[in-house]
């Protein structure tokens, strides 16, 4: 007896997963607008670290202050202490900024200032403690690695890469702030 080399398989298989995927799956729905909405305040939380608790009060602090709500919120947001160690290239992420900060390497204006939600004002100089240059596997592979990298400090901050310190030159404006957000909704999921 001879065996015969039957194929199983239908004659669909020769088109691609892809192909397939895309007859059988059912058509995506349009997200939305308070989708829309919780989307991009998700997103802004996320990429700054917050939790919905300090999100909120950020945003009522934002919604009292004069001018509009939204870019006022970006600007409180970019003034955060972890996010200005991170912009003056002294952490490689806001995580980061946000530990260091944490154990107590960052000075402001000379002082020890250990939460990371402190909002630096005009005029302001950040700088890593004395203490932090004694670990110099910390400073090699972290902060020196960061400050060689193309990444470009904000126009509202200057950095002194020789003493590793910042100046807070003016507040942030939303010219500044490159990311794409869309500020408007996440003012309008907030005012319902």
């Amino acid at each position: 007896m001879t065996k015969k080399s039957v194929s199983t398989a239908p004659q669909s298989s020769k088109r691609t997963h892809a192909q397939q995927k895309e007859e059988s799956s059912k058509p995506t729905r349009k997200m939305s607008e308070y989708g829309k909405q919780l989307y991009e305040k998700q997103k802004v939380k996320e990429m700054y670290g917050m939790r919905e608790k300090q999100f909120r009060r950020f945003f009522s602090i934002a919604a009292r202050k004069k001018g509009a709500t939204g870019e006022t919120l970006l600007s409180l947001l970019e003034r955060r202490l972890d996010n200005v160690v991170f912009r003056l290239k002294l952490a490689t992420t806001r995580a980061q900024a946000r530990q260091v900060i944490s154990h107590g390497h960052v000075n402001v204006n000379g002082k020890k200032v250990h939460t990371a939600s402190y909002l630096v004002e005009v005029n302001d100089i950040v700088s890593l403690k004395p203490a932090v240059f004694d670990k110099q596997v910390f400073v090699n592979q972290v902060i020196n690695k960061r400050l060689a990298t193309a990444a470009k400090v904000p126009e509202w901050l200057e950095l002194n890469k020789a003493e590793y310190k910042g100046q807070v030159l003016r507040y942030p404006v939303r010219s500044d702030i490159q990311a794409p957000i869309e500020e408007h909704l996440i003012v309008e999921l907030y005012s319902k």
